[in-house]
């Protein structure tokens, strides 16, 4: 039988209210008062434990892992993930493994160089509160200070659990998008505690690793607006990156500004706004984890684009095809239309990076193909005459009772008017993937060999799959990641 080590709400609050021994650095509550925010992250983070994760949140872990890593190793071979992969080479010997290789560099830049491999087609998961990030990314640090610790299977299960809970409850609290900022700035602290959990550090150094990762690296929306550049599949690792820094700087001793969060010229003055986080209702002791409702991508684009992929080919299959139809107009959300319909840019994408977040190229796109790949946004298919044609019959704009939908569903509705004056309407709320409509094994196993077959034979594809199922059991991950290559 295993029994939970993780404290008790009331334990936490007495622990917390006494101070925890906080370090120079950090900020004291009043009496009275709640302690600051990244105080209650790190005692939460430092309680939890892998027996705190039940069966299905343990399954899930695993779906999510198996997944992020045949996303990378699909991407191995883009130019910018090898820039990132060459970069993190070049600093020498180290103790954590690169993707797809048997080398190995420090913790934090293979954090870099593998989050940039992961997150680089836009297919791994996504997570949709009131902001959408991806928390998947943090996945790449959780493995990098895994290996290099020599932590085992399952603690390396409980530390992306852990990134995910911290990532997405944060996700939930407020909307930073809107603000001018972008959404990696919650991966900060996911990672850094992640990171700092797997190095077992104790709560006051936890609580400065949260510090350290926030206060100098606050990323900026520009990445998703107008044209996007190779930074948009880099943003989130570069946040895995500083946090992981953050984390070993903070075992050092080194201590970050206090109160990060609330503090006069903090997190919430500067960035989000105000909000309220309750983290004794975060995952376990019986409460769901959020990982149970992140999404795994069925088509490798932005999240706001995916429901109208199945829209668009259902219409031009009732239409007859793209000929006959003379116009579409897309409704989508507020944010769908924020970061893929409104910028002019979206209807002459001239990268990948803008094509995947564009609702007019995506929706033509699958319109003429049947599918969206990894090869929709090849540069010959970016200046296809026909996808021109199509997508200058193509408006976008924002419908309210669509927007009122998120975050349970994220629909478009397309509707097509025709050369012949009738007209066709489609809305898909969601798609399989979404937490409505969550991937099995074989869904995952499917989906990983199409990945990671470009660079696996069937043989390892499957001995691999097989060592990730039962990675609970594994002693440590040197040799396991050293397989991928």
């Amino acid at each position: 039988m295993q029994i939970s080590t993780m404290p008790s709400r009331r334990q936490v609050a007495a622990w917390l209210a006494a101070g925890a021994a906080l370090t120079a650095g950090s900020a004291r509550a009043a009496p009275g008062e709640e302690p600051p925010l990244a105080d209650r992250l790190a005692a939460y983070a430092h309680g939890l434990r892998f027996e705190d994760l039940d069966p299905a949140t343990v399954e899930t872990v695993k779906i999510h892992l198996i997944d992020s890593l045949g996303c990378g190793l699909a991407a191995l071979d883009a130019g910018p993930v090898r820039i990132c992969r060459e970069i993190a080479l070049s600093d020498g010997a180290g103790s954590a493994t690169i993707l797809g290789t048997d080398r190995r560099t420090s913790p934090e830049l293979a954090a870099f160089a593998n989050g940039v491999a992961i997150r680089y087609e836009d297919f791994n998961d996504v997570y949709v509160g009131r902001e959408p990030g991806h928390p998947s990314d943090t996945i790449a640090a959780c493995l990098a200070v895994a290996e290099a610790e020599g932590a085992t299977g399952r603690d390396l299960i409980a530390a992306i659990a852990l990134a995910y809970e911290i990532d997405c409850r944060l996700l939930d609290a407020a909307e930073v998008t809107g603000r001018g900022w972008d959404h990696p700035v919650y991966s900060l602290p996911a990672s850094a505690l992640a990171a700092g959990k797997l190095m077992r550090l104790p709560p006051e150094a936890l609580t400065q690793a949260v510090n350290l990762a926030i206060n100098g690296h606050i990323a900026l929306n520009q990445t998703r607006v107008q044209t996007l550049s190779d930074w948009k599949g880099v943003a989130d690792a570069e946040a895995t990156r500083a946090g992981v820094f953050a984390a070993r700087l903070a075992r050092a001793g080194l201590t970050g500004p206090a109160p990060i969060f609330e503090g006069r010229a903090g997190f919430f003055k500067q960035v989000s706004g105000p909000f309220t986080v309750e983290v004794a209702n975060f995952g376990g002791q019986g409460r769901t984890f959020r990982i149970s409702e992140c999404g795994i991508k069925p088509y490798p684009a932005q999240v706001y684009c995916l429901t109208a992929i199945p829209a668009g080919i259902a219409l031009v299959a009732e239409a007859g095809g793209v000929e006959a139809i003379r116009s579409l107009r897309i409704d989508t959300t507020r944010l769908g239309y924020v970061t893929a319909g409104r910028d002019r840019e979206k209807w002459r994408p001239t990268t990948k990076d803008t094509a995947d977040h564009s609702l007019p190229y995506i929706t033509a796109r699958a319109m003429l193909d049947g599918a969206i790949t990894n090869d929709s946004y090849a540069p010959d298919k970016l200046h296809d005459p026909s996808l021109l044609t199509l997508i200058d019959r193509i408006t976008v704009a924002e419908d309210p009772a669509l927007t009122a939908m998120q975050p349970k569903a994220v629909p478009n509705r397309l509707t097509a008017t025709l050369t012949d004056g009738r007209e066709i309407v489609r809305q898909v709320d969601d798609v399989p993937g979404f937490v409505a409509r969550p991937m099995t094994r074989d869904d995952v196993e499917r989906k990983f060999r199409m990945n990671a077959g470009k660079r696996l034979d069937p043989l390892q594809v499957r001995r691999v799959l097989d060592a990730f199922w039962a990675i609970d059991e594994r002693p440590g991950l040197t040799a396991l990641l050293s397989s991928l290559s």
